[in-house]
């Protein structure tokens, strides 16, 4: 019943912006810490941005580019990358916790099937 599919992401080059969305059902939105995490090829899973009320965190390689944010009227949650790198290069994930958020894949029960950002140069 609980569903999280992420849309937006694509092939960018250097320097570039994407926007992406999560849009969230089967669950009380406002109840629950949001966050993305993003994944390369042979590397582990890994915290990009989270959100719970007016408490946000980045990682520091993405902090001044990204941007989290999120709509309980419309069940969505964005995340907006500009100046996008290489580095930034990866299958990006948003998540659900039930509890405050954190930078741990296991505290999220709820995931998403992840959309694909690609950033040339």
């Amino acid at each position: 019943q609980v569903r999280l599919v992420e849309s937006g992401g694509g092939l960018v080059q250097a320097g570039g912006s994407l926007r992406l969305t999560c849009d969230v059902s089967g669950l009380t939105f406002s109840s629950y810490a949001m966050a993305w995490f993003r994944q390369a090829p042979g590397k582990e899973r890994e915290f990009v941005a989270g959100i719970k009320s007016d408490n946000i965190h980045y990682r520091t390689s993405v902090k001044g580019r990204f941007t989290i944010d999120r709509d309980s009227g419309k069940n969505t949650v964005d995340l907006q990358m500009n100046s996008l790198k290489p580095e930034d290069t990866a299958v990006y994930y948003c998540a659900a916790s039930t509890t405050d958020w954190t930078t741990e894949i296991r505290s999220y029960g709820y995931w998403g099937q992840g959309t694909q950002v690609t950033v040339s140069s």
